[in-house]
Formats: C-alpha cells, sequence, structure tokens
C-alpha cells in the first residue's frame, strides 16, 4: 500500500467498523480493532492529538428476528452483545476514545436530522419496491427471485414495499471522478479496482427504508418506515463526534476521518454509499479507507455455521493479550487474508517474544543487575595505554547506534504504508543484530576478568545492549502495549504511556538510572498450551450450542419404519452415534460412526432391516445432552446437483441452509439423477469438519440409508419443513 496518511494539522481521526450484534466478538473482529488500537498508540506517542472510535451496529431485520429466536426483545438482545464487545476491547486495555450504539438517542437523532437533510435537498424520494433482499447482508441486491445473495451466498427474499429511495445513480460520476483523482481513497488496489468496476456497471438509486419490519430509526415524519441500516450504521462517523448535535465542536475538530479501517466485505458500502451520502449532504469526504482480508481459521473462513469462530478471550486466558497483538501483526499482512491455527501462534510466541525480545530484556537487565548492582553503568572511555582495544570497542558500539537510525526510518516507512508485517520484522531484525552483539562480546566473561580493560568494556556493552532495549521498546510499544510498559518500567524509565517518544536518539537512556524490579516479560509458552485453548475453545462452543435457540421442527406424521415402531431402539442407536462421536480420535471414524448409524436406522432400508421380534440391541452407554447436541442435523433445500467428473457414485451438490449455502459431495450418483434432487429438501450433518473428496471440499454430509451393499435412500419427510430447522 502506498502511505495512507501524513497529516498537515496534528490531529488524528481514525474508526473501526461498528460490528454487527448478531454474534459475539471473535478474533476477526478482534484483528481490526487491534489494527486500529496500534495506529492510535503510535499517533498519541508521536504528539498527534488523536481519536479513535469503535462501537456497534444495533438495528435491522436480523437483530429483530435473532431476538426473537433467543426469546428477547431487541434492546435487550443488543444491550446484552454490545456489552459482550465492550468488555473485550476493555479487558484487552484497547485505547478507544469513544464507543457508540446505533440505539442511542445522540445517533438517533442526529440520522433523522441527516434523512431530512437528504430529502429536503431533493436527493430522496418514496417509491414502490420490488426485489431481492438480503437478510443477512441487511442489502438490496440486483438477483431472480429465489437467487442466492451474490456476496455471501444466503438465499434472499422477495419484498414488495413502499420505500424512500437515494438517488444513488446521480453519483456514478462524481465517485469515479473521485476515485480516480484520488487513487489512496481506496487501499490496498485491489479493493479499489472492485470498488471502481462496480460503479462503472452502474448504480441504481438505492432505497433507504422499510416498512416490513419495525427495528430501526423512524423516518422523520413517516414513522411507520425505519430508515435503511446502512445508512444508519455509516452516519455513526459523523454522529458520534456530535454532527447534527447542539456541540458540534468535536465534528468541526476531527472530521473529516483520517482512516475507516473496515473487513474487505463491506468496502462497497463504505466506498460507493458513504460517500455518496455525504456528497448529497455537502459533507467533506473521508481522506482514505482500507478494506483488509480475512483471518482464516486453519485455512477455512471463520462462520458460525462451521463451529470453527475462535474467541479472542480463550488466547487471552493462556498466552495474554501481546500474544494475540503481536501475532495478528507480524503473521498477517495487512489488506490480504491471513491464516490463524493456535499451533502458529504458540510458535510464533515462544520463537519471536520469549526466545527473542523478552529473552534478550531478561538477560540483559539480569546482568546489569549482577554487575552494577541495577544501575545502568556508563559506557567508559579506555585508558590511553590501550588505543587498539578501545577503538575496536567503540568500532562496535558505535555500529548500533549507527544502525538505529536506519531501523526506526525503516520501521515508520513501513507502519505509515499499514504494512505492520515488514515494520515489526524490522525490529526483529535488529534484535538479532543485538544479541549477536551479546554473544561475540560475552559480557559474563568480561565480569569474571580482574583486567581493568575488560572491565570497561563489560560497562559499554551493557549499556548500549540496554539503550538497543530502550530505543526497540519505545518502537514496538504500539504492537505489544503491555509488555512495552513493563520493559520501560524495569529499565527505569516510568510509564511509557507519558513519555514523548517521537523525538527518539540514541543515548537517551542516562547512565546512574537505577532498574526497576525485574521479571519475566514473555516466559515460554508451556507444551500443552495448544491443547488448553483448543479444550476451552470445545468447551465454549458446546456450551454455546445447548444455549442456542433451535428452530423448531414441525412433527412428522410417523410412517411404519423401525424407528417409529422402536423408539427404545432408535434413543438407544442414537446415544450410541453421540458416543462415537465425541469419542473418534479422527475425521474418518466419526464419519464412519455416522454412516453405520444412518445404514442402520434412518429411511426404507432400515425398516427392512428391524428386527421382527422385541429383540432389540444392546444398549449403547448412556450419553449427557451436551454430548448429542455436538450432532448438528439441519434441513437443507438442493439447489444445485451434478455429478463429479471421473467418480462414478459422487454428487457435487450445492444446498441451502436458509442461513447460508455450502457445498457437499454425496455418494447418490447410482441412485439418483441430478436433475431429480434439485429442489429436493433433505437432512444434513451441519457440523462436520470439512473434507477433499476428488479437489472439491465437502463441507458436511447428506443423511441417506441403505441396506448392506444396496442403494443409498434419502431420509425424507412428509409435512413441508422449513429449511434450516433443526432435528432434535
Amino acid at each position: 500500500m502506498t502511505a495512507l496518511f501524513l497529516p498537515m494539522s496534528n490531529k488524528f481521526y481514525l474508526t473501526t467498523p461498528i460490528y454487527y450484534v448478531n454474534a459475539r466478538p471473535h478474533i476477526g473482529t478482534t484483528y481490526t480493532t487491534v489494527v486500529a488500537d496500534a495506529i492510535a498508540r503510535r499517533k498519541r506517542a508521536l504528539g498527534f492529538e488523536t481519536w479513535f472510535l469503535t462501537g456497534t451496529d444495533e438495528h435491522g431485520q436480523k437483530i429483530e428476528r435473532s431476538a426473537e429466536k433467543a426469546g428477547l426483545s431487541p434492546q435487550a438482545f443488543t444491550d446484552k452483545v454490545s456489552a459482550q464487545f465492550k468488555a473485550l476491547w476493555d479487558r484487552m486495555g484497547l485505547t478507544y476514545d469513544d464507543y457508540i450504539r446505533t440505539t442511542e438517542p445522540r445517533h438517533t437523532r442526529a440520522v433523522q436530522k441527516l434523512f431530512a437533510l437528504l430529502r429536503d435537498k431533493g436527493f430522496i424520494y418514496k417509491d414502490t419496491y420490488t426485489g431481492q433482499y438480503c437478510v443477512s447482508d441487511e442489502a438490496f441486491v440486483d438477483v431472480p427471485p429465489g437467487a442466492p445473495c451474490p456476496d455471501c451466498g444466503r438465499i434472499t427474499e422477495t419484498v414488495s414495499e413502499e420505500n424512500y429511495f437515494f438517488k444513488l445513480s446521480a453519483f456514478e460520476r462524481p465517485l469515479l471522478e473521485l476515485f480516480e483523482s484520488q487513487p489512496e481513497f481506496i487501499q490496498p488496489a485491489t479493493r479499489r479496482n472492485e470498488v471502481m468496476s462496480f460503479v462503472k456497471a452502474g448504480l441504481k438509486d438505492l432505497s433507504v427504508s422499510r416498512t416490513s419490519f419495525t427495528w430501526g430509526i423512524p423516518v422523520p415524519g413517516d414513522e411507520k418506515h425505519v430508515i435503511y441500516v446502512w445508512m444508519d450504521a455509516l452516519a455513526n462517523y459523523i454522529t458520534a463526534l456530535g454532527w447534527g448535535s447542539d456541540d458540534t465542536s468535536k465534528f468541526e475538530k476531527f472530521w473529516p476521518t483520517d482512516l475507516h479501517i473496515v473487513g474487505k466485505e463491506i468496502t462497497r458500502f463504505h466506498c460507493v454509499y458513504w460517500p455518496a451520502f455525504l456528497m448529497a449532504a455537502g459533507l467533506p469526504l473521508p481522506k482514505s479507507i482500507v478494506g483488509h482480508g480475512w483471518l482464516l481459521f486453519e485455512e477455512s473462513k471463520m462462520s458460525k455455521s462451521r463451529g470453527n469462530i475462535v474467541r479472542a478471550e480463550t488466547i487471552l486466558e493462556v498466552l495474554g493479550a501481546d500474544a494475540l497483538r503481536y501475532f495478528l501483526l507480524r503473521e498477517i499482512v495487512f489488506g490480504q487474508d491471513g491464516n490463524f491455527s493456535f499451533d502458529a501462534l504458540v510458535q510464533r510466541y515462544n520463537s519471536d517474544l520469549a526466545n527473542g525480545y523478552g529473552n534478550l530484556v531478561s538477560r540483559t537487565l539480569a546482568m546489569i543487575g549482577k554487575y552494577f548492582d541495577g544501575v545502568v553503568p556508563a559506557p567508559e572511555p579506555y585508558p590511553d595505554s590501550d588505543h587498539a582495544t578501545a577503538g575496536n570497542q567503540v568500532g562496535k558500539q558505535a555500529y548500533l547506534s549507527e544502525r538505529f537510525p536506519e531501523i526506526a526510518e525503516k520501521f515508520n516507512e513501513e507502519f505509515e504504508k499499514l504494512d505492520f508485517s515488514r515494520a515489526v520484522a524490522t525490529l526483529w531484525g535488529f534484535i538479532s543484530e543485538v544479541d549477536v552483539f551479546i554473544t561475540a562480546e560475552a559480557p559474563w566473561k568480561l565480569a569474571s576478568s580482574e583486567n581493568e580493560l575488560l572491565r570497561y568494556q563489560l560497562a559499554t556493552v551493557l549499556y548500549t545492549a540496554a539503550e538497543a532495549i530502550r530505543i526497540l521498546t519505545a518502537l514496538v510499544y504500539p504492537v505489544i502495549p503491555d509488555a512495552a510498559a513493563k520493559v520501560w518500567a524495569q529499565l527505569g524509565l516510568g510509564d511509557i504511556r507519558t513519555t514523548d517518544l517521537k523525538n527518539l536518539a540514541w543515548g537517551g537512556l542516562q547512565p546512574g538510572t537505577k532498574l526497576g524490579e525485574l521479571g519475566p516479560v514473555f516466559p515460554r509458552a508451556e507444551k500443552d498450551a495448544v491443547d488448553r485453548m483448543k479444550q476451552i475453545e470445545e468447551e465454549n462452543n458446546s456450551a454455546a450450542a445447548a444455549a442456542a435457540p433451535v428452530a423448531e421442527t414441525p412433527k412428522v406424521a410417523e410412517t411404519p419404519t423401525a424407528p417409529a415402531e422402536h423408539p427404545s431402539r432408535l434413543k438407544s442407536a442414537l446415544e450410541g452415534l453421540a458416543t462415537a462421536i465425541s469419542e473418534s480420535t479422527s475425521e474418518s471414524a466419526a464419519i464412519t460412526a455416522l454412516e453405520t448409524f444412518v445404514e442402520n436406522n434412518i429411511g426404507d432400508g432400515a425398516a427392512e432391516a428391524a428386527p421382527a421380534g422385541p429383540a432389540y440391541p444392546e444398549r449403547s452407554p448412556e450419553i449427557t445432552i451436551d454430548d448429542f447436541i455436538k450432532v448438528d442435523l439441519r434441513v437443507a433445500q438442493i439447489k444445485v446437483a451434478e455429478r463429479v467428473p471421473k467418480a462414478d457414485k459422487l454428487l457435487r451438490l450445492e444446498v441451502d441452509l436458509g442461513y447460508e449455502q455450502r457445498q457437499i459431495l454425496a455418494g447418490l450418483a447410482e441412485t439418483y439423477a441430478p436433475e431429480s434432487l434439485v429442489g429436493r429438501k433433505v437432512v444434513i450433518v451441519a457440523n462436520l469438519a470439512p473434507r477433499k473428496l476428488r479437489g472439491f471440499e465437502s463441507n458436511g454430509m447428506v443423511v441417506a440409508a441403505s441396506l448392506e451393499g444396496g442403494k443409498p435412500a434419502l431420509a425424507a419427510f412428509i409435512e413441508d419443513i422449513e429449511i434450516g430447522a433443526r432435528l432434535k
């Protein structure tokens, strides 16, 4: 990326997106907020008056439905989830200056004022709309009825209602001129190209009100309408500064924003709708909008349905906030998709933090404590009698001091470009140079010598190492603030937050400074750290699944099958299935258990295989509800079915679960023609880990039954069942 912000004034305003409260925070949302916090900390340390905004987006149809399923009012639901976001940011010590909620009166009043302003200027008019709406994205999309959303893949809903419309089409040319004249407005270049292509394809007027639900901000003067959630949400960036209120001093001081940080999936809303709203209102535009990539978990996109959401709290509990911050900023190239795994986190923690920075600090300060009674020594001049030794040693010290300006300049340049990974790597390269210097000089050997010249050399070596640590700590403070504050105090320099770091120069550590209380900075992670984090995640996911509201499934009429005729047999089989899955040591073992259950208990084949008399199978061990709830059986509808090349039995299916679409490979090709399956409702195992088959990723399993060696028969329903319903 190009350097995004070199403000002429000493003020700096940056924002995260406000997070949608349909789910609790995870490391994906944490990533965005940590990036913003690192930028804010650095700007403050450089003397900029900084305003860092975050918050939560709390209106919309999806929230209304989620609250209903949870048995709460929308306000109570949003209060609960928003509090979880704020509690996590506070636990991590994030330094936001304001936390806005779109349900706050200050925001509601200002959004209504913005709507009225645009309407009065002639940019909003009333008309009737019939088309497709994606509830998940809270967005209108241009697709045929029944087609999936082009962004998230979920099935859209057809809505027909009287709406207010914003004249987005009037801003097609102004937006393109903006993008062409200010290439830094959208970063990185890939996002800019995507947005420009979207606008060049033609802009249609945008519906900015809804009447089919009530959880939103009422349109002023026409309260049966609520304002479109994206107009509502985007306005937070100005309403939080007081725009639309009696006191606009903060808005006048900090707007326009220097940097909006958003995920790549919402760049269109921020880079098209938001500047168009501002142009219509006659307000200045943001200086830059950056859309970063997704954070993947072990190469897969995190999603609730896949059960691979990772909570930041898990990492805080085992390794601490700085470990997570360092990993996110060092491991992931900002702007691109990045991969997270517990193994990579622990490896990076031990190699870079424990063995790198932490070890350098601990051994250097420990030697000052041991050899100089905890007082920073002065780099002593050498006696005139040994100019050769003096010149050699001064040269080594000078090398590090001369490297510092180069390191600092490179770090600053890379940080300004938001290339955090390279910026941090630059500092860790300097750590390696200091380590090499200490190892080569071997101060522990110098300390054991009675040679006076070597004692001079010892003071110089340890002062040089301590000063290098001071420089490194000042620069790395935005990345690992807790550890930096601890090291700063151990150096005897007080509170790093109150220190002026903008004029860093070599030699700032004064000889004679008394070190503070010493202690480990980054102790090595225990061998079981990965297992502990995985166990915590499993326990939390199980608890969340047990507490989650489950869609009610209509009763199915009894048919003369084995499960209906022998309920105790089905109960035992289900108990055995849950036990087998919970005790499986591999994916293949779990799949085998599921296939055995399906073959013996579901469909026509199960009826034929059922025992004629009361001689039921031996009862399996009892299980708890927590064990059984791990198996997530859901109703899905097949939208696409096609044969897999060079595979006689496999079909590639695209199924709709109501809340998402996914691809599944199923061994049905010998029994069913692909075209006969389109539109059919089936049962799938929704939380089975993804696996690769014939080069395709299969995300789940279709439930079918068969006799030994027979053809599979799909499990089916007599009554019409809503897709997404859970079997229980």
